[in-house]
């Protein structure tokens, strides 16, 4: 067991007088504080993600600072977010963005000091994975105690997806509890306990299962998702906009629209698909894909979906759910008078599938022409 022994020289003046007039203060020389901590058990097993709990003052920081150098990210804020990744090749930032649930490719272009507190948490904690060295651990203070609990819970999940997937090591310091099976850590160590590691068993748990709540909306909510998006803002106001919440908090909008083709009359396309900022890397954008893709297929129709997120993309080429279709992987051909804006959209390898999951029966209503919804006098939820 090792003891972490903290003293310093009290300077007196008329403020530390009234202190010791005021209170029971026995030393006026000096203040002592001891912390003690064991983390030798670390090197007994294999682990990706350890954590130190505790509550404000309780030693954290002084026993993470005991594991290595606390590093701060220093964001150049006169360039986009992205440029600050440069010793890294581009897509690979692109990559390591994602993977810390900062997907939003808008906010990828945007400098550090404009983007939300959410944001800015997750961009500090891509550049310190990004660049930590090989056989590193990285070390992590105060985590996510700046952050909404729920951001802080899809946060944590993006995090140890990307760590163990890379095998890197990662120790963070927190003094929130409801993180733990969101990250599932390897192993915790609680100072007010006596500084011990104690191993975990989260992951045999599984994956924490979330309520979504799903209804159908009016184009206008679109707005609230749009900058979001990284092709153009406008949609077409025929989509059938579903709106995805958790908590009473929306974390997500799907448009669908009708897209007919040749042997295919009731063919449709996922339009456009947005998962807020805050709630991205836990795999929303698939899970709300394949819930259209259901919905969709149990109505007799083929879903179809086109996308240059190579996240979103790569998780296609690989599922059982989703089969590529002929342009999967090529660009188009451009014709001659097609306009600046449009060609460069047609000029990029875009990742193109098809719906072959399951069906999901009981959501009929949302596909309902938005005339009839409104016949029916459903409520129409807006933000």
């Amino acid at each position: 067991m090792k003891k972490i022994e903290l003293k310093a020289k009290i300077i007196n003046d008329n403020y530390t007088k009234y202190v010791y007039e005021s209170f029971d203060i026995q030393n006026k020389e000096e203040t002592f504080t001891s912390i003690t901590m064991d983390l030798s058990k670390g090197k007994d097993f294999d682990w990706n993600i350890g954590i130190v709990l505790g509550g404000s003052g309780s030693g954290k920081t002084t026993i993470l600072k005991k594991c290595g150098e606390l590093r701060h990210p220093n964001f150049d804020l006169e360039k986009p977010l992205i440029s600050n990744f440069d010793w890294l090749e581009p897509k690979e930032a692109t990559l390591v963005l994602t993977s810390m649930g900062l997907s939003s490719v808008p906010t990828w272009l945007r400098p550090f000091h404009t983007l939300s507190n959410g944001e800015q948490y997750r961009a500090n904690l891509a550049y310190l994975v990004a660049s930590a060295k090989d056989g590193e651990v990285i070390l992590v203070d105060e985590y996510t105690s700046v952050v909404d609990r729920d951001v802080a819970k899809a946060m944590s999940f993006a995090l140890q997806k990307y760590i163990r997937r890379e095998n890197k090591r990662i120790i963070l310091a927190s003094c929130h509890y409801d993180i733990l099976e969101w990250l599932m850590p390897d192993w915790t160590c609680s100072p007010q306990k006596g500084g011990t590691l104690e191993r975990c068993d989260y992951r045999r748990h599984g994956i924490p299962k979330i309520q979504i709540s799903i209804s159908r909306v009016e184009s206008k909510t679109w707005d609230f998702f749009k900058k979001h998006h990284y092709l153009t803002e406008e949609v077409n106001k025929s989509c059938k906009f579903l709106l995805f919440e958790w908590r009473e908090k929306p974390i997500g909008i799907v448009a669908i629209i009708n897209q007919p083709r040749k042997g295919c009359p009731n063919g449709f396309a996922i339009s456009r698909i947005v998962v807020m900022p805050d709630f991205q890397g836990m795999g929303l954008g698939v899970k709300l894909s394949e819930f259209c893709g259901g919905i969709i297929k149990n109505e007799g129709g083929l879903c179809f979906i086109k996308t240059v997120n190579p996240a979103l993309g790569e998780y296609f080429n690989k599922s059982i759910t989703w089969r590529g279709t002929t342009n999967n992987g090529k660009s188009r051909t451009i014709k001659e008078g097609t306009d600046k804006s449009a060609r460069n959209r047609l000029e990029r390898a875009s990742y193109c599938h098809e719906y072959i999951g399951e069906s999901i029966c009981g959501y009929e209503e949302l596909l309902l022409p938005i005339k009839e919804m409104r016949n029916n006098q459903l409520n129409l939820k807006l933000i």
